[in-house]
C-alpha cells in the first residue's frame, strides 16, 4: 500500500531520561506484520502510562509506540483473515509493550491479534471498554463459572477502569456489589452504576496477621493485589471464589493455606494478554450484548494524541478515575 505519512506519540530514551513527543511516521516505520489498520481510537491505561515513563519491565526497548489497546478500520491484510473495512479491536499479546502500540494513526500488526468489532458496539465503545472491560468482564466469567452467590461481592480498586466495570457489569446481571475505594467522594459515581455499598478501602486492608477473618464476601473481584487481596481471601465465605488480575498494591501474596483447606476457596488469575482467542471473542461479544453497560459514558474522559501527556501524568501521580479514551 502506498506509504502514508501519520501522527504518532513516541517516546525516547536520551542520556538516561525519557521524553514524549508527537511525531511524523510513515507505513515503512511499522512493525512486521499482516494487519495494517487505521486507528480510530485507543485508550489510556496504567500499562501504558509506565511504558511512556521508561519502565524496563513493560519495555525494553526505546523509541517506542504505547498504546496496549487499539480499534479502527482494516486497509490490507495479507493473511486473507479480514476484508479491507472491517471494523476490529485489538487487546493484549505484546501490543503497546515491545511492539509499538495505539498511540499512532496506524499500525501492523500479526492478524491474529485482532478480533471483528461485534454488533452492537462502536470502535469508539470498544475504547472505553478496553483491557479493562476485557479484562473486567473475564473476571466475572469466572464468578459465574464458579456459580457463587449473588448476595455480596467485593470489588477492589473499584474506582480504576478494571474496578469500574467489573462493579457496572456484576450490578446489571444481579450481583450485589461493595465497591471499596480510596477516592473520597466517589458515592454517587457508584451509585450511578447500580453499586449499592461503597467503602473504604481501609476496610478491607487488615493488618492483624489473623490466619482467618470473618466471613464476609460471597466472592471477590481483586485489582490491585497485596494485602488487600489477602486480606479479600481471608474473609471469603465457605466455598466462594476469589479474582486476582493486578499488582499496583504490591505483587506480593502474604498468606497461608487455611482459606483454601478449611474453607475450600478458589483463587482464579486473569490474565487478558495471552487469552484464548476463544475466550477472547465471547467475552467482547458478552461485553457488547448481555453485559453492556448503560452508563459507559460515566467512565470516559476523551482527549485528542496531543491532550496525552498530561494525561499520563496524572495516571502516573494515582489521580485517574475510569477510562480516558484517545481519538486519532
Amino acid at each position: 500500500m502506498e506509504n502514508i505519512k501519520f501522527k504518532a506519540l513516541e517516546v525516547n530514551e536520551i542520556d538516561g531520561e525519557f521524553k514524549r513527543e508527537i511525531i511524523e511516521k510513515e507505513i515503512n516505520d511499522l512493525p512486521e506484520g499482516d494487519l495494517i489498520i487505521n486507528v480510530k481510537y485507543s485508550s489510556l491505561n496504567y500499562k501504558d502510562a509506565l511504558s511512556a515513563a521508561g519502565n524496563k519491565g513493560v519495555t525494553r526497548e526505546y523509541p517506542h509506540t504505547p498504546g496496549i489497546d487499539a480499534a479502527g478500520i482494516v486497509v490490507e491484510d495479507k493473511s486473507g483473515t479480514y476484508k479491507k473495512g472491517d471494523k476490529v479491536i485489538v487487546t493484549g499479546y505484546d501490543f503497546g509493550m515491545n511492539t509499538d502500540g495505539g498511540f499512532e494513526e496506524y499500525i501492523r500488526i500479526p492478524a491474529g491479534w485482532a478480533v471483528k468489532l461485534p454488533q452492537n458496539l462502536s470502535l469508539r465503545q470498544s475504547m472505553i471498554y478496553g483491557t479493562a472491560g476485557f479484562t473486567a468482564a473475564l473476571s466475572v466469567y469466572k464468578l459465574l463459572e464458579a456459580d457463587v452467590d449473588k448476595n455480596n461481592i467485593l470489588v477492589t480498586g473499584a474506582s480504576g477502569g478494571v474496578g469500574s466495570f467489573a462493579c457496572a457489569i456484576l450490578a446489571k446481571i444481579g450481583y450485589k456489589v461493595t465497591a471499596a475505594t480510596g477516592k473520597s467522594g466517589a458515592r454517587y459515581y457508584f451509585n450511578n452504576l447500580g453499586v449499592e455499598n461503597v467503602i473504604d478501602r481501609k476496610e478491607v486492608d487488615d493488618d492483624s496477621g489473623r490466619m482467618l477473618l470473618k466471613e464476609k464476601w460471597d466472592g471477590v473481584i481483586d485489582t490491585v493485589g497485596g494485602n488487600i487481596l489477602t486480606t479479600a481471601i481471608k474473609a471469603t465465605k465457605y466455598d466462594g471464589a476469589v479474582t486476582c488480575c493486578g499488582n499496583v498494591a504490591s505483587a506480593k501474596l502474604d498468606l497461608n493455606v487455611y482459606p483454601f483447606i478449611l474453607r475450600g476457596i478458589s483463587l482464579f488469575g486473569i490474565d487478558s494478554v495471552q487469552c484464548k482467542r476463544e475466550l477472547r471473542e465471547e467475552a467482547w461479544k458478552k461485553i457488547a450484548s448481555d453485559w453492556k453497560v448503560d452508563q459507559l459514558d460515566e467512565f470516559s474522559t476523551e482527549v485528542l494524541l496531543e491532550d496525552l501527556n498530561d494525561q499520563i501524568e496524572n495516571m502516573l501521580a494515582g489521580n485517574s478515575k475510569g477510562r480516558v479514551i484517545v481519538k486519532l
